[in-house]
């Protein structure tokens, strides 16, 4: 699984085709017919309707023996990344508003949705919202809920997994490897998620309406 932030090259770009792209490199004809490919694309991202409509135009130009699957999720390293900006005087790469990033998940949601088959859709998410939309579109599209992949952590999304499980959804339970001080930071913003205010499950936990926290972004 590839994951598309700023750091990786999908295509080459200004360089005569002298770099390869990520997604060139899977059209070659040792890797185009298997193994199965994936990639990360990041909602929290301002550019990742671009990115999402480049990758979606090269999976229909480009034929493989599997689908490319296209991993969705909100984004991982929202602090890193505005420090990161502020530090070089850059212009900030991610959304600041959450419900920004949750209005543009649900919308790149969509648009994978409408790209099938050239593309596997995997929804990684725990907000309920986020699910609820994803199997409700796929739905309305006329697909199975076997159609929808649902990932969610393990360790933080386990009753979710289980209430999924149970209602006969596709679900994965995902663990993030890697580098220890990175995947400390990373554990760090999982916990800082699901207990900030704005966070679905805290605000559930507090009270809150369970009509009020599914209303649309």
């Amino acid at each position: 699984m590839i994951e598309t932030d700023r750091g990786c090259d999908l295509l080459p770009q200004g360089d005569g085709g002298r770099r390869l792209g990520v997604l060139e490199l899977l059209a070659e004809e040792e890797f185009k017919d298997g193994p199965s490919a994936g990639l990360v694309l990041q909602a929290y991202l301002r550019d990742s309707p671009d990115l999402c409509d480049r990758i979606i135009a090269w999976t229909q130009r480009t034929p493989r023996g599997y689908p490319l699957l296209v991993r969705l999720v909100k984004g991982a390293y929202w602090d890193h990344e505005i420090v990161e900006a502020r530090q070089h005087g850059w212009e900030s790469p991610v959304f600041e508003v959450k419900a920004d990033s949750d209005r543009n998940f649900e919308a790149l949601t969509r648009r994978l949705l409408e790209a099938r088959p050239s593309v596997r859709v995997a929804v990684a998410s725990h907000n309920l919202r986020s699910i609820a939309h994803a199997l409700a579109a796929n739905r309305a599209m006329g697909g199975e809920d076997g159609d929808v992949e649902i990932q969610v952590l393990r360790g933080l999304g386990d009753d979710l997994q289980h209430a999924l499980a149970t209602r006969g959804l596709r679900v994965r339970t995902y663990c993030p490897v890697g580098d220890l001080v990175a995947g400390m930071a990373y554990l760090v913003r999982r916990l800082l998620e699901n207990t900030a205010n704005d966070s679905f499950l805290a605000a559930r936990a507090g009270g809150a309406e369970l009509d009020a926290l599914l209303q649309a972004p």
